[in-house]
């Protein structure tokens, strides 16, 4: 049996106060759109369609061919939402998902068990419900004296005593496609001028039709973007259910309260993480590793058994066994090999430290090849731009560079040489050489061992 999903995400999103449309807003990193597409991914192999308004160029240059898209022009409702979406879909499915787009916490697991209910209920639609003392604004589901569901109330017009119902109707449904295109058009017209999909449910069992069910345990699960406040509440619920993932599977959390990891980065076991530390983006860190305090790491890979203190890591690669900080800052392309050891007050950018490089603090490594066994005196920095282009520098194997050093690219220097305390290098250093001064000159040849 195919099926089809429907996503609502043309709502203007007024109470966020913001120019973002609210589907693009992000949530642990991710846009909330990003997480309900990543939740229907799990029922359904078709692109979603997407049904947009408000917004709705910024949404498909964000989504590009991820989905299909269907404009409502006018906001008349959520029943109206869904009937833009009919002249793609009719005939192309068996049954029909619909999803809104600001509920971004809904699980996976959640959507399969709406639709294999569907798929056994013999009726025209299973719904999502969530049952909770606390108030809300979501319409309450109203049962008859048998237990099954009768009809949905819609806050705004519920009476004192269906306010009082705990069970809230959470807005997805599974239809029978057939069923629900031809059912659409009898929607009534609400006092407010709008179609509500909730009085589909009133349709099926005013034909004697059964309305199946899925109760939701976890309440986190239906919480709705629409304030700033709500999107703080869904932070702070992701971030303790990303971190409760990471515990299970062996993962140290010094304090997760105070642990930022976003759902796409990849943790080692046996890793230990201090307080505030953020992990980002395509982020992977190894076994055995040691992170934070105080510490930003972000879309960067992290071999076994490395320490980083109270730095910023950002697009990097670090192999295993590297020591970094603290107030270190790796920037983009930076690669450091097995065992390097980075001080404090250190930056790389676009560079490579070869193993066992120890690079000493207040230094500068700017689009730098760096060999192994290298010692980077405290003050080193290369001088790689000249206004104009970024210039390469190359420092061979077991080259002792000396505190204070300023390398000006594009230069080399070769297998074990040296530079003095306070050198300018302006021209290539040979292999076994010694450089001091300003500009540095080669004064001595030294001894190559072996």
């Amino acid at each position: 049996m195919s099926l089809a999903v429907v996503i609502l995400a043309a709502g203007q999103g007024t109470r966020l106060k913001s120019a973002t449309p609210k589907v693009l807003h992000p949530l642990g990193g991710i846009p909330l759109i990003e997480h309900v597409l990543a939740a229907a991914r799990a029922v359904s192999l078709e692109p979603p369609t997407l049904v947009v308004g408000h917004g709705g160029d910024a949404v498909r240059a964000a989504l590009g061919d991820r989905a299909r898209y269907v404009t409502q022009s006018e906001q008349l409702g959520t029943g109206h939402a869904v009937r833009q979406a009919e002249a793609l879909l009719q005939g192309h499915s068996d049954r029909v998902l619909v999803m809104y787009s600001d509920m971004p916490l809904l699980e996976p697991e959640t959507l399969q068990a709406l639709v294999e209910t569907q798929a056994r209920n013999p009726g025209p639609l299973t719904m999502l419900t969530c049952v909770t003392a606390r108030p809300s604004d979501f319409g309450r589901v109203v049962r008859g004296t048998e237990g099954r569901v009768h009809s949905i109330v819609e806050a705004a017009q519920a009476t004192p005593e269906q306010l009082r119902l705990t069970e809230l109707n959470v807005g997805f449904y599974c239809f029978e496609a057939d069923w629900l295109w031809s059912h659409l058009p009898l929607l009534p017209l609400s006092p407010k001028g709008e179609y509500y999909l909730t009085d589909i449910v009133h349709l099926a069992v005013s034909e004697g039709q059964r309305v199946a069910s899925v109760t939701i345990e976890d309440e986190t699960e239906i919480i709705g973007i629409n304030t700033r406040a709500q999107l703080a509440q869904a932070e702070a619920a992701l971030r303790q259910r990303v971190n409760q993932k990471w515990l299970d599977a062996g993962v140290t959390l010094i304090d997760p309260a105070t642990t930022y990891i976003e759902p796409t980065v990849q943790l080692g076991r046996d890793t230990v993480i201090w307080p505030n530390t953020h992990l980002q983006g395509q982020s992977i860190i190894g076994e055995q590793c040691v992170i934070g305090p105080n510490t930003i790491v972000r879309d960067t890979t992290i071999g076994d058994a490395c320490h980083i203190e109270c730095s910023v890591v950002e697009g990097a690669s670090l192999a295993a066994e590297v020591h970094i900080g603290p107030f270190a800052h790796l920037r983009s392309g930076a690669r450091l090999e097995r065992g390097v050891h980075m001080g404090n007050f250190g930056e790389v950018k676009n560079s490579t430290l070869g193993p066992g490089v120890k690079m000493g603090h207040f230094s500068y490594l700017g689009d730098a090849t760096i060999g192994a066994n290298v010692n980077i005196g405290a003050g080193t920095i290369t001088c790689n731009f000249d206004g104009v282009q970024k210039n390469k520098t190359v420092i061979g194997d077991d080259a002792f560079i000396g505190s204070d050093t300023m390398l000006v690219a594009p230069v080399t220097l070769g297998h074990r040489s040296r530079t003095g305390a306070g050198s300018v290098v302006t021209k290539n250093v040979p292999d076994d050489s010694l450089a001091v001064g300003v500009p540095a000159r080669v004064i001595r040849r030294l001894k190559a061992e072996g």
